[in-house]
């Protein structure tokens, strides 16, 4: 076996190449977490630890040449983690913010089922559906060309049947242009729908710790692994999605040496959110991260781990505030938002033709001048049943 790894050499990229042979999963034959570990040990390191240096460095890709790569792909970020050097990865929604991120080079951009609490205003991800989801996931596509796109597979779309599952991550890929997809958990009913979609030729990122489409069963958005008979069985589900095929992992509001386990046992990368610093790659909010809302209703979701690395959205506050100011004291637009002017003999022209049915228009405003007044009284009796003003 180790000189099989040794003939192999660089040519494994990743993780979940099929070498023949049957792993802990009757389903899957992919090596399982113990032959991983020994595979890639026998693979060149820059540092056995991949511990990183505190010293600050030039970023660049874990490629032979060193040179800018035109798409991220799987195999690249796990040879990313080979080579000691973090991921990145940002949740996104749309077009504009696809292109934000993709012009930052962030490695993988999550259309995320939280687009459901984000963008569509529902308390939980739990009732956005799949033509919701891809419609975001089209949208993203169009804005970014570099990035890993990796769509959320929304909850009732994968656990049903696995048939069904690999149907609907088809859709993803065929429909929406993402490059992957993402379910949640790592039970072994889980692990074989990861094995599955991955047979089917779609790759999968998992996700363990806090699951935000199981609240009903976890009782609310809480933080997992804080006891050690928790905390070993989150390992033991990462594991089995890795033996499952999963190329990465999603670890969710654990603490930081739950995770720094998970990291630490696995091949795969694990991509952290509220998990510590020990992982593979960190992933954040795209909104909450920005500051894009101050609205209360999304103050309220915003979860404790996010860094704000600006406050966007005190400057759109700030800037509607301004043009309401400016549009009310009829300061906009002014002269030097006016461009467009007529000639002077066709303004000429144009003040003949309204001479002509001056006072027809005259006599028709002051028709439908009456008319709306009546109409602002009867709303001012509140006879619809509502208060000018308050009509919600």
């Amino acid at each position: 076996m180790e000189k099989m790894f040794g003939e192999l050499g660089l040519r494994i990229a990743s993780p979940y190449l099929r070498l023949g042979v049957e792993s802990s999963s009757k389903a899957c034959n992919y090596y399982p977490t113990k032959v991983l570990r020994a595979f890639h040990s026998a693979l060149p390191r820059l540092d056995q630890k991949r511990a990183v240096s505190s010293e600050p460095t030039a970023v660049r890709p874990a490629t032979e040449s060193n040179t800018i790569i035109k798409k991220v792909t799987a195999p690249f970020l796990a040879s990313k983690k080979r080579h000691g050097q973090k991921v990145t990865m940002v949740t996104a929604y749309d077009y504009p913010s696809a292109l934000h991120v993709d012009r930052a080079g962030i490695d993988v951009l999550l259309v995320g089922d939280s687009c459901a609490m984000v963008e569509l205003g529902y308390e939980t991800t739990q009732p956005i559906t799949m033509e919701e989801m891809l419609h975001h996931c089209k949208a993203v596509h169009r804005g970014a060309n570099r990035a890993l796109l990796v769509g959320d597979m929304p909850l009732g779309s994968y656990e049903v049947d696995d048939r069904e599952a690999l149907r609907n991550a088809y859709r993803f890929i065929k429909e929406a242009g993402m490059d992957a997809v993402k379910v949640e958990g790592g039970s072994k009913a889980r692990a074989q729908t990861v094995c599955k979609i991955v047979e089917g030729g779609v790759a999968v990122m998992g996700h363990v710790g806090l699951l935000p489409q199981a609240i009903s069963v976890i009782g609310g958005f809480r933080a997992q692994g804080r006891t050690a008979v928790r905390a070993r069985e989150i390992l033991d589900e990462a594991m089995r999605l890795q033996d499952a095929g999963a190329f990465a992992i999603v670890v969710e509001c654990v603490p930081a040496p739950v995770a720094k386990a998970i990291e630490d046992t696995l091949e795969i990368p694990t991509i952290g959110i509220g998990a510590g610093p020990f992982t593979t790659g960190q992933v954040l909010v795209y909104h909450d991260m920005l500051g894009m809302t101050s609205h209360p209703h999304h103050q309220h979701f915003v979860p404790k781990f996010c860094k704000k690395y600006a406050r966007v959205g005190d400057a759109i506050t700030q800037g509607l505030a301004q043009f309401k100011q400016d549009v009310e004291a009829s300061t906009f637009p002014g002269t030097e938002f006016s461009p467009y002017n007529m000639s002077q003999p066709e303004e000429e022209l144009f003040l003949k033709y309204l001479e002509r049915d001056a006072s027809e228009r005259e006599l028709l405003h002051l028709e439908t001048a009456e008319r709306m007044k009546n109409a602002d009284e009867y709303e001012a009796l509140n006879l619809y049943g509502y208060t000018n003003g308050n009509n919600k």
